[in-house]
């Protein structure tokens, strides 16, 4: 691999402080001209930076100077081309959230970990879920529900009881947020192609807010999900701490 780096950091002092060194000790160079991007800082970082390679393939390799850090690697100063030239790779995909909301606002957003759809009040969200053009529940009662990608299946998916999937499985998990009713319906694994449809019942009375990752959108209506295969995102982890070895560990955690 090529010398060519860029480093980009988040806002934290020891994340700053990082990039401060690594710069001093490999260079820099801008992202446009590079051959691998090297984010420091948290997940939050990672994924930032992944958004920013929608338009282009460079691979990103994280080094963790947040908290949690399950999408980067240790962070150490020496050795890092050696590493990177060892490094193994994870292609994902995003979901890509086309909203419709009750005034008629049409958006378009893609989502590295997950869609999910919020209720933005004290009322419970009512939602329809249509998979492939049919509907497979025409009311589920719940605080929300959401769709995840194989690497956010171990986020926000893994904290409302959702499956861990593992990178190659080619499956996206329908997971609901607190279901009322039906009481005892704990989601659906979905093939990686499927297009989940999601209606809101009664959208002024009980307002719901769509979210792709970060991205907001209030007041839905409708909410169209689709894997996008022409975006593809490739991560570098360290050999033998691959993104699906971690996806595997997660599920063995107690």
């Amino acid at each position: 691999m090529s010398n060519k780096v860029a480093f980009v950091a988040s806002a934290r002092p020891e994340a700053q402080q990082a990039l401060r060194t690594m710069i001093a000790k490999y260079g820099q160079c801008d992202e446009a001209d590079a051959d691998v991007i090297v984010a420091l800082g948290g997940d939050g970082c990672m994924l930032d930076t992944l958004r920013r390679r929608f338009s282009d393939p460079r691979p990103v390799y994280g080094m963790n100077q947040g908290t949690i850090g399950f999408l980067m690697n240790d962070y150490r100063e020496d050795k890092l081309m050696e590493r990177l030239d060892r490094a193994e790779r994870a292609v994902i995909y995003p979901l890509r959230m086309k909203t419709r909301t009750v005034d008629g606002d049409v958006s378009d957003n893609l989502a590295i970990n997950e869609v999910s759809l919020l209720r933005q009040s004290s009322q419970t969200a009512k939602l329809q879920i249509t998979i492939d053009g049919r509907v497979r529940m025409s009311s589920l009662s719940c605080d929300g529900v959401l769709v995840a990608t194989p690497a956010g299946s171990t986020a926000y998916n893994l904290s409302a009881h959702g499956p861990i999937l593992p990178i190659g499985a080619n499956l996206l998990a329908l997971t609901p947020i607190s279901p009322f009713r039906p009481r005892r319906w704990r989601g659906a694994l979905l093939r990686h192609n499927a297009t989940v449809q999601i209606d809101v019942h009664t959208p002024t009375l009980r307002p719901v807010a769509a979210s792709a990752d970060n991205q907001e959108v209030r007041h839905v209506e409708s909410v169209t999900i689709t894997e996008d295969r022409n975006k593809p995102l490739v991560m570098l982890f360290d050999e033998g701490h691959a993104l699906e070895e971690r996806i595997l560990q997660e599920q063995f955690a107690h």
